[in-house]
């Protein structure tokens, strides 16, 4: 879908792109889940089905294992579990709101990497430059961290 959107528009002329590649940081441990349960509930996903997810990731205790040592316990209400078969569809459905407003202006998501793709005619970015503003906007809403190591515009 990408590479076809942005060859159907750089066949026009005075056309270029401009892309932007951003990765969240630690993105699965940041979902708060009364709020995926609030987007949840305005997905239509019934009711049983949030109250056992938010359930699900809240008061979960964790702790590491090294050989034959362990650290404590610890309590945690934020993030989905590493390694657990949901926590990707989660963090999919998580992030499912964060969209572009501008038909210029394309959001590709993967798990915790989503791509920018500013398509600009006649050297006009400022859509492109907005979604970038309503991303960073976005993520501050969600408890979500861009992380600027790991980003690159091209």
């Amino acid at each position: 879908m990408g590479l076809h959107f942005i060859l159907q528009h750089l066949d026009k002329s005075g056309t270029y792109v401009r892309l932007l590649f951003v990765d969240f940081s630690s993105a699965f441990n940041t979902i708060i889940p009364t709020l995926l349960q609030t987007k949840l509930t305005q997905l239509s996903v019934p009711s049983s089905i949030c109250q056992w997810i938010t359930s699900f990731l809240t008061d979960r205790h964790q702790l590491v294992k090294l050989g034959k040592f362990k650290s404590n316990s610890r309590t945690t209400s934020t993030g989905a579990p590493q390694g657990c078969v949901l926590s990707p569809l989660l963090f999919s459905l998580y992030t499912n709101d964060c969209t572009s407003t501008d038909p210029s202006v394309k959001l590709l998501k993967f798990l915790d990497n989503t791509t920018v793709i500013g398509l600009i005619q006649d050297g006009d970015e400022s859509a492109y430059r907005q979604e970038i503003e309503q991303l960073a906007a976005w993520c501050s809403c969600n408890n979500l961290e861009l992380n600027t190591l790991k980003r690159g515009e091209r």
